[in-house]
């Protein structure tokens, strides 16, 4: 399961910090980026700026509720990124009010964090078509926008770069050979394109991602091919 789950981010919308460690905790452990805010505002500034694949949100936040935030993401927005409310009202008026908003699934506090789990899984497999998203430790590749980002700042890539990130990062942690590289980004009768290619073009993504973040995402395996690391 946690193979599947890699990359998959989360953002935790709530004011509690204790019950946002403890949602951080079993995110992480089941292989989940979990990414945090403690009010509306700085949800606000995250979901732009990071593109989270799903959203567990506190409805009860200082400033700025949290049905405000479902409202935007759905209206304002016009976002379809899954979310699920986590709240402590638990009447079936204010459930029905959550679905009405645009909520994917309504957990009421106090909640077991292995069902929110099983819910979040269970919400991503009915939403998989909503989040083409891949992110890995600060590192975000948005395929049906075409686009790459790093630390929020967006990396400038031609066409054979990103689809050469778009690769490694679809095969996080495992050796790829040029070979397989070659049979995955480029068509079959495109026979100018040799392994001094993949070299180039692996080489000028380093050196873009490089003056991002002095982090080696992409290393070379001796005699066999390249790794993309994700932590």
């Amino acid at each position: 399961m946690q193979k599947n789950l890699i990359g998959k981010s989360v953002l935790i919308v709530e004011d509690d910090p204790k019950i946002r460690e403890l949602v951080k905790i079993y995110l992480i452990k089941e292989g989940y980026e979990a990414i945090e805010a403690v009010d509306g505002i700085e949800a606000k500034e995250k979901i732009q700026q990071l593109d989270p694949c799903i959203l567990i949100l506190d409805l009860m936040l200082p400033g700025i509720k949290g049905e405000e935030i479902c409202r935007w993401v759905r209206e304002d927005l016009k976002s379809m990124v899954p979310i699920i409310m986590l709240t402590a009202k638990v009447s079936e008026k204010d459930r029905i009010k959550g679905f009405k908003l645009g909520a994917d699934d309504y957990v009421v506090k106090p909640f077991s964090p292995a069902e929110l789990m099983v819910r979040i899984e269970a919400v991503l497999r009915r939403t998989a078509s909503r989040c083409g998203k891949l992110s890995f430790t600060g590192l975000t590749i948005k395929p049906t926008k075409g686009e790459a980002w790093i630390n929020g700042e967006q990396l400038h890539l031609t066409y054979s770069e990103y689809k050469l990130l778009h690769t490694f990062m679809q095969h996080p942690e495992q050796v790829l050979s040029r070979e397989q590289i070659l049979d995955f980004i480029y068509d079959h009768n495109q026979k100018t394109v040799t392994d001094r290619t993949i070299d180039v073009h692996i080489k000028n993504l380093r050196e873009k991602i490089r003056e991002k973040t002095p982090k080696d995402y992409i290393q070379t395996v001796r005699g066999m091919g390249y790794k993309f690391v994700a932590h």
